[in-house]
């Protein structure tokens, strides 16, 4: 007897009727696909025929330029984040729904410095991906109209570089755009928020998702890395009990930001409570604190809030934080409500293995944009 007859005792060759798989997700993408429109795609790809030549005789793509313009090959061509139109204006970005923009500042580092490079990082390595998520049914291209404004101009001044990130922030949030921001230090979550706060009416929450508190007021006499949540709730329509943090914990939390934490009443809560509250449970208190009595909420990434053998690439490297897929769960989650802007921290290249990193902050940044967009929190400048 062949031995392949040998396989399958139980299912081989049966007839019995299979199960119903229509209310599984992937089902449920696949038929979501077909409702998705190419049309940005199709202009994408005429716009790369006229200005990049239409291919050599060989090619028997009709879509395959000689220059290249636009996704394709994910290898190559110039990087701006996802391959999204460079505006070099930025007196235009209100006519954006998005705009990614650097911040490539890290002298407020105390440890390993190398996050100035996180802005090129990230964009060098979103040229991965398309702009279409499977699970959630979102192509970005064809729901968004996204530009990159490049990359804030910081000085290797503290005080100098936050004024400059405030001003840039506010200048995008203030033009109807939403601020998707690359860092860059976690001392950039002062001046971002403190430029969100220009543009807003009311209180503003802040979630925060890291290892570390970040609320001390000086570490070394100066603002660093360790303080943007002492000062960001030191503005008044940044109240410290809107702030959430959530992940903290480990060896490398100073008492003098838990001395603080505490006199200030922001709610904490560790890896160990969101184990055991779930992840549903801890997006519930995580919006019921921020979003009490305030009109927008602010969204801090700090990318080694994920464990440290996942994040290499970081200047703090904490072991015992998030897995990869609770990250992205609670920022979907806490995208679904809606965000004023948000930064992603701490990505620092030098110390990456792989790109596996600022993989990891460009899916984050991926992700809350296509739940904003499946939640209808966001778009509506996108030409048809």
């Amino acid at each position: 007897m062949p031995f392949h007859q040998s396989h399958g005792s139980d299912y081989r060759e049966h007839n019995r009727d299979l199960p119903d798989l229509s209310a599984l997700s992937g089902w449920i993408a696949q038929d979501a696909e077909e409702k998705i429109p190419e049309t940005q795609y199709r202009k994408e790809v005429e716009r790369g025929l006229e200005l990049g030549l239409p291919g050599a005789d060989s090619i028997t793509d009709p879509d395959i330029p000689v220059f290249q313009r636009g996704e394709l090959p994910h290898w190559s061509g110039i990087n701006t984040f996802l391959k999204t139109p460079y505006l070099e204006d930025v007196r235009q970005v209100g006519d954006y729904d998005v705009a990614f923009v650097g911040a490539p500042f890290d002298i407020g580092t105390t440890y390993r410095s190398g996050t100035r490079f996180g802005p090129q990082g990230m964009r060098r390595i979103s040229s991965l991906y398309t702009p279409y998520n499977f699970e959630l049914g979102v192509d970005l291209r064809e729901s968004l109209k996204m530009c990159d404004v490049g990359d804030i101009f910081c000085p290797s001044n503290i005080t100098k570089g936050h004024d400059q990130i405030t001003k840039g922030v506010a200048h995008i949030l203030s033009s109807g755009t939403l601020p998707m921001i690359m860092g860059g230090d976690h001392s950039i979550g002062y001046p971002c928020v403190r430029g969100v706060a220009e543009c807003i009416e009311g209180k503003i929450g802040i979630i925060h998702l890291d290892r570390h508190v970040d609320t001390q007021e000086k570490d070394m006499d100066e603002i660093m890395h360790t303080c943007p949540w002492f000062h960001a709730t030191n503005i008044p329509n940044c109240p410290p009990t809107n702030l959430v943090q959530l992940g903290i914990g480990g060896w490398q939390v100073p008492r003098a930001g838990v001395k603080h934490g505490k006199s200030m009443r922001s709610t904490v809560l560790t890896i160990d409570d969101i184990e055991t509250l779930g992840i549903d449970k801890t997006l519930e208190i995580a919006l019921e604190v921020a979003w009490k009595g305030a009109s927008a909420v602010y969204l801090s990434f700090d990318i080694d809030s994920v464990d440290a053998g996942f994040v290499p690439g970081t200047g703090w490297p904490e072991p015992g934080g998030y897995l990869p897929r609770e990250a992205l769960a609670l920022l979907r989650g806490i995208a679904k409500e809606g965000i004023a802007a948000m930064e992603v921290v701490e990505v620092a290249p030098p110390y990456d293995i792989s790109d596996i990193t600022a993989l990891l902050a460009v899916r984050a940044m991926m992700d809350t944009l296509a739940t904003l967009v499946k939640y209808d929190r966001i778009g509506g400048k996108l030409e048809s």
